[in-house]
């Protein structure tokens, strides 16, 4: 008789546990909904607020993705230099994110925009105007083809959106060094020195080019910024954050991505404090030359060969 009840009694209390754990995995999720739509409205109401055109999340792509030979995710980020009034652009930022889950690395690879390449169906060009051609589809086949490496997803970035995210994770900014005074062809100027940026002033960072070493600056800059914000975003703290700032930035995207498969990365990337990001860069030191090419202008022509090596070695290192 003793027994009965002892027996009943353990059964009550696991029945209450289970209970208890399934409402605070409910509570949780629900939550975390909340912090996601507060994100999303959030950013659509800036939108309607300032009559934006929101055009990246309107055209429905095709993307034929796979995970890589390595059994890696592979990650393709677009910036669009995309003007009011023009239908079609070329890519203004190229990168590849990395991502092997079994190995547990995050890794960042930039493809600057004006190397040489075949863009299959359409002959030598800027690997950038291979977005304008055929979409993110098409700069997959170009990476593909040239590099060997598969791509599972593409995210195409409206930089609005860098900016919306940057203030909204940073509300005292994003502390980085800026080395030079920066002026030309940027909406806002920086001064040189350590300092804090908001999101506007670091759009003004990652964008400039207009000196002495160009496009290879601002891909260097491109690289410090993302492993500042990634440094100072990371921990353990920073996961409660993650639906709020995927809604922030989820009008100004258009991927092929689940919010959910991001969520998963991210919180993985942030639990494990990781922190560092590997960097990398198409074309590498002394695998390239300077060329001009008519109809192109000037032209980084690779040594293929040599640069597809060394993205392989870093991918799977």
């Amino acid at each position: 008789m003793r027994y009965e009840k002892h027996k009943r009694r353990k059964k009550r209390t696991s029945t209450t546990i289970l209970l208890a754990v399934l409402l605070l995995v409910g509570a949780t999720a629900g939550y975390s909904y909340y912090q996601y739509k507060q994100g999303v409205n959030q950013s659509l109401e800036k939108i309607n607020n300032e009559n934006e055109e929101n055009n990246v999340n309107e055209e429905v792509y095709t993307f034929d993705g796979k995970k890589d030979q390595y059994g890696a995710t592979n990650i393709l980020l677009l910036g669009s230099d995309a003007r009011e009034g023009e239908e079609k652009s070329r890519a203004d930022t190229i990168m590849i994110a990395h991502y092997n889950e079994d190995k547990g690395t995050y890794k960042l690879t930039s493809i600057m925009r004006d190397i040489y390449v075949n863009i299959p169906g359409h002959g030598k060009h800027k690997i950038n105007s291979a977005f304008m051609r055929g979409g993110p589809e098409l700069m997959r086949k170009t990476i593909k083809e040239n590099f060997d490496i598969d791509l599972q997803y593409y995210a195409i970035v409206d930089f609005e959106g860098f900016v919306q995210l940057i203030d909204e994770a940073f509300p005292n900014g994003v502390e980085i060094n800026v080395e030079k005074r920066m002026e030309d062809y940027i909406d806002i100027p920086l001064e040189p020195g350590l300092q804090r940026l908001d999101g506007e002033h670091m759009l003004s960072f990652v964008r400039f080019r207009h000196d002495a070493i160009g496009d290879f600056g601002r891909v260097q800059r491109q690289q410090q910024a993302i492993q500042a914000i990634s440094d100072q975003l990371s921990g353990i703290q920073t996961i409660p954050k993650l639906p709020k700032l995927m809604g922030v930035v989820t009008p100004y995207i258009n991927t092929n991505m689940d919010t959910g498969d991001i969520l998963f990365m991210a919180k993985d990337f942030f639990a494990k404090d990781r922190g560092n990001i590997e960097t990398f860069r198409i074309p590498i030191e002394n695998g390239y030359k300077d060329a001009s090419i008519k109809g192109e202008g000037d032209v980084l022509d690779l040594d293929l060969k040599m640069n597809r090596e060394a993205f392989h070695q870093f991918i799977t290192q």
